[in-house]
């Protein structure tokens, strides 16, 4: 007998219809469903009510997950989430944590209603347990996601579900991160749903089975008993609800939301531009020993109210830098929930609707079984949130209703670093493993009128937090020295990228070496692109230095701050790799600041002083990145305005000669298209010029490229915050490409490629049509 591999019946594919499906289910699983006349006879008071009890169920369930869960990913990180389903597991209501889990949570209840019900059977009382990232649930395996079917009158009524990222769940690598990995086999076993809880009861043999592949089983085991105990609260509220308000309100409220999201979702998007834009991004590196970059390809097609996203190009899966459907749609929520329905309740079940998606299978971002997947949610998954959150903002930078939505990538990735070790500060020396949540506090992407938030967060979890330092060094045998934000780190732009920061740390309290993995991208080609002209943010950076002499120097009086006050050698980590941190040693980790946005030159200069005395640009950025000149902290306008100048004629000397038309025109009164362009009309026909000199740049009628002069060289011509040598990880060509006005060589472009990077950026049909 040949038995189908769970998840292989690539939702993809097979987009599932909640009506077929719920015509599908045997007369054992009667559910409870209303009409639309019931939903449409809801009085508004009644549905804000109820709305807004369903939103307070979640919340709840969400505290009691926190307050149960022993936890720093939890408890300090904010990095889970929890939902509201309907009866078929259409997400009514999600929380504001992981938005990326939004995107997945209803595939693993419609994988369960297909495929258990004639066994083991969906009852009152059951509860399931799922880490299959091709089932859903989660992007990978450390996603463990505890869901129930919830009941009333003997009729199915709806679903709730609790799911946070567990810190380690066996495999080859440390924390389940296995950085040789080249197939699902090396890293935690994918468990498709199974019933942990029946009859309300906890089952111990599989609660003892699933906690026994941990290599920290006590906190698995707590986290399991807490997401049980956050859908115990889901249910008993929500039956509560339904008691109060009656079971047909209820559920018309449910429908309602998920209606009401789809509507002004829809309403919105009627009122942005058709067109379609298009963006792509790389992992560099998918392995340990691999040194190519990867490729994802998006070209985003907005027609009325509808968006599609088509993935076609992008690479062949490989190495851990895989995410199957489930983080294809997760990371096209992280960026569409806060981008465009910020200000619509986040039933996700609704909002899901008014897009879809091609992806090919067996690609990095729709990959098919045995890929190894478990960089999926913070390597795939998020790239692919960036390039959508790439399309929307060029799509938005076109209105000026929406205009304040606009924003350049933020951090580009969480800079994965696990720690595990011997603690031996008790009497009885005991294993621990900590994943270092330091790098929380990334920069966020600047606006068109807002520079990006300073240490500000993950864009994919809006709640998300830093550990407390003490906290840290009262669970783990670990002493943090600095913990700070670096300068230089965020994106030059008009508006600035919001900076990053810093962290070292050493092994305190064991007298062995304590094991390392890193899993990260963003090293050697940016991951934080910026928008309009503005700059990348800074490169990651993780080093170990070795022999390091930092107790010698406490021990003398000197507490160490920076990398160069350090003795021995450091040595610089790849993307993926595993090592060793000696009883001597540091870790250092210098995670990823915002994208700016618009050129760095057009910058306020009294913002670039202020920036510099808030410590977030040096003195020697302030002149590089933004042609500022300071003399005792204050501004010396004069050399500032030669410098700029002289910057823009190198610009012109370095650039590629371009055979533009010498053409000006008056956009004082041009149709903005986004910080730098304008469309002016010439004989009923638009036609594209530079925003601040008027220079022609673009002809529908006989161009179908923009015309801007070129430039491409070394990395480190983006500035500090990029690495000056990316062939320390990678064999392609990195560069630095920069686009400019050809009449006033503001920048229109800048970004940290590869050389093969595609110029789709320079598309003239992206702004105006014949």
């Amino acid at each position: 007998m040949v038995m189908s591999i769970p998840g292989s019946e690539h939702f993809s594919s097979r987009p599932i219809d909640p009506d077929v499906l719920t015509a599908s289910l045997p007369d054992s699983l009667p559910v409870h469903s209303v009409t639309q006349e019931q939903i449409d006879a809801l009085d508004p008071l009644t549905y804000e009510v109820v709305r807004h009890r369903l939103w307070s169920v979640t919340d709840e369930m969400g505290e009691a997950l926190k307050r149960m869960s022993g936890s720093p990913i939890v408890t300090d990180a904010n990095d889970f989430d929890f939902a509201i389903c309907d009866e078929v597991g259409q997400e009514v209501q999600v929380g504001l944590y992981n938005t990326m889990l939004a995107g997945a949570v209803d595939l693993a209840i419609y994988w369960t209603l297909q495929h258990r019900v004639k066994n083991p059977g969906v009852k009152e009382g059951d509860m399931f347990l799922c880490n299959d990232p091709w089932v859903g649930g989660g992007l990978h395996q450390n996603d463990v996601i505890v869901y129930q079917p919830i009941f009333h009158e003997g009729k199915l009524f709806a679903w709730t579900s609790a799911i946070c990222h567990e810190p380690d769940l066996g495999g080859v690598g440390l924390g389940s991160f296995s950085p040789a990995a080249q197939d699902v086999f090396s890293e935690a076993l994918p468990t498709p749903p199974i019933k942990v809880v029946r009859d309300f009861e906890i089952q111990d043999d599989i609660a003892e089975a699933w906690i026994r592949r941990s290599r920290v089983p006590l906190l698995v085991n707590l986290d399991l008993r807490a997401k049980v105990g956050a859908n115990t609260v889901g249910r008993k509220r929500l039956q509560a609800v339904i008691e109060q308000y009656g079971a047909d309100t209820v559920k018309a409220v449910m429908k309602r939301m998920m209606a009401d999201a789809e509507g002004r979702l829809r309403d919105k998007l009627e009122r942005l531009p058709d067109g379609t834009w298009s963006a792509t991004g790389y992992q560099d590196q998918s392995h340990a020993g691999d040194r190519s970059v990867h490729r994802i390809s998006l070209a985003m097609t907005k027609t009325g109210d509808h968006l599609s996203f088509d993935f076609t190009g992008t690479d062949e899966q490989a190495g851990l830098i895989n995410c199957t459907y489930a983080g294809l749609r997760g990371g096209v929520m992280l960026a569409l929930m806060p981008m465009l329905a910020n200000d619509i309740p986040w039933s996700a079940g609704g909002l899901m609707r008014c897009f879809d998606l091609v992806a090919e299978e067996g690609t990095i971002n729709n990959a098919t079984f045995p890929a190894a997947v478990s960089r999926a949610p913070i390597g795939p998954a998020w790239a692919t949130g960036s390039l959508v959150a790439e399309c929307l903002s060029q799509m938005m930078d076109r209105t000026v209703e929406f205009a304040d939505r606009v924003q350049a990538s933020c951090c580009g990735t969480h800079d994965t670093a696990v720690v595990a070790g011997l603690d031996q500060r008790g009497d009885v020396p005991v294993p621990f493993l900590n994943i270092v949540m330091d790098v929380m506090a990334a920069g966020y992407g600047a606006r068109p009128r807002a520079d990006g938030m300073d240490t500000g967060g993950l864009f994919c979890i809006p709640m998300g937090r830093i550990p407390d330092v003490e906290m840290t060094e009262y669970l783990y045998p670990l002493m943090t020295l600095w913990r700070r934000e670096e300068p230089d780190s965020g994106g030059p732009g008009r508006q600035r990228g919001g900076v990053s920061g810093s962290s070292a740390f050493i092994p305190y309290g064991t007298e062995v070496p304590v094991g390392l993995v890193v899993a990260s991208s963003g090293k050697a080609v940016s991951q934080n692109n910026g928008l309009a002209g503005g700059y990348p943010g800074n490169t990651a950076v993780g080093v170990v230095a070795r022999d390091a002499g930092v107790a010698e120097l406490l021990a003398a009086g000197s507490i160490p701050l920076r990398l160069e006050d350090l003795a021995g050698t450091k040595d610089l980590q790849a993307c993926y790799g595993e090592t060793a941190v000696g009883t001597g040693d540091l870790l250092y980790l210098h995670w990823q600041g915002g994208g700016g946005y618009g050129d760095p030159l057009l910058r306020d200069p009294d913002l670039v002083a202020h920036d510099h005395g808030e410590g977030k640009v040096t003195a020697a950025g302030a002149h590089a990145s933004y042609g500022v000149v300071l003399r005792d902290e204050a501004v010396d306008r004069q050399a500032t305005d030669e410098l700029r100048t002289r910057l823009r004629d190198e610009r012109r000397a370095r650039s590629a000669g371009v055979a533009a038309v010498d053409v000006r025109h008056d956009v004082a009164a041009a149709k903005r298209l986004d910080d730098n362009l304008v469309a002016v009309e010439v004989d009923g026909v638009e036609v594209v010029a530079c925003g601040h000199c008027g220079q022609q740049l673009g002809d529908p009628r006989t161009d179908s490229v923009l015309t801007l002069a070129e430039f491409e060289g070394p990395t480190g011509t983006a500035g500090s915050q990029v690495t000056d040598d990316p062939g320390e990880y990678v064999d392609d060509e990195i560069v630095f490409r920069q686009l400019c006005c050809p009449g006033c060589y503001t920048a229109i472009y800048s970004g940290v490629v590869p050389a093969a990077h595609p110029r789709h950026v320079v598309e003239l049909e992206r702004y105006v049509r014949a």
